[in-house]
């Protein structure tokens, strides 16, 4: 409406010069599809049917508040994605902003998961949970070293890290060995990489929970070794040091319930910056 049909007709004419073939044929009582136009017809209708389909896939819910978390690729994969839709309910989207590095709160981020050793200036941080350390490995692995689980027995065996190696440097301190990265040893910039070469049999990893309870659960990979150290480091809900949104705070109780901390953590965690 509001299109007059000369209007219609001139931007008919444009498309059949840039296509170089006639769309329609014109006749005394209106216009008819050549073939051309036809299969042209047919073309853009399955276009328009791949964008409709694409907009309602990608399109939150108009009666659902959007909340924008920033989050490593291990940690989505590992612990956010199984936990999604209840953190969600029947009345937010999240969105996830998959990125290793510092989270940048001025691209409409509302909050971030990152690993480290708060407090940081500028921002408002919650540790998650407490994360310990151990040997672990796929089965046949295990098999092979038939119950030994001293250093010396384990290092036999390829170790696999993540870009810091300070885990597998304080567990085999106590056993008097310094580590220094071998030829045979690898690392991976992502913990789920780090599990998954893990579970392939390419050697010994350090277990990270929780990031790793369900490949242990599963039985994908088993305890090596007893001995436990806590990390060295610990994942944190952060957000701006400014008020979260309604929806963000919603979510954020929900996220920091789900991780079993306390009401006057939580409370302290969504308090306005002072």
């Amino acid at each position: 409406s509001g299109i007059t049909h000369g209007a219609v007709s001139r931007q008919i004419g444009r498309l059949e010069r840039w296509m170089g073939v006639k769309l329609f044929t014109r006749e005394a009582r209106g216009v008819n599809l050549t073939q051309e136009g036809v299969r042209f017809l047919n073309r853009a209708e399955e276009a328009l049917a791949l964008l409709a389909s694409t907009n309602e896939r990608w399109t939150p819910r108009r009666n659902k508040s959007v909340v924008r978390i920033s989050v490593t690729p291990s940690v989505a994969s590992l612990w956010l994605f199984p936990r999604l839709k209840k953190l969600e309910g029947d009345d937010m989207h999240i969105e996830l902003v998959l990125d290793n590095r510092l989270a940048d709160f001025g691209q409409s981020i509302d909050m971030a998961i990152r690993c480290g050793n708060g407090p940081w200036p500028g921002v408002c941080a919650q540790r998650l949970w407490h994360n310990t350390l151990f040997p672990i490995a796929a089965p046949a692995i295990a098999r092979q070293l038939d119950g030994r689980s001293d250093a010396v027995s384990l290092m036999e065996i390829p170790l696999i890290h993540d870009s810091n190696i300070q885990g597998w440097k304080r567990w085999l301190a106590a056993e008097n060995i310094a580590y220094v990265p071998r030829g045979n040893d690898r690392r991976f910039e992502d913990y789920n990489i780090v599990l998954e070469a893990c579970a392939q049999g390419l050697g010994v990893a350090l277990a990270w929970a929780p990031l790793s309870d369900e490949a242990l659960s599963s039985g994908r990979l088993v305890p090596v070794a007893e001995r436990m150290i806590d990390h060295h480091m610990a994942f944190h809900l952060v957000r701006p040091d400014s008020p979260l949104r309604i929806p963000a705070a919603t979510v954020a109780k929900r996220l920091l319930r789900e991780c079993v901390r306390s009401e006057d953590e939580i409370v302290t965690f969504l308090a306005p910056p002072h």
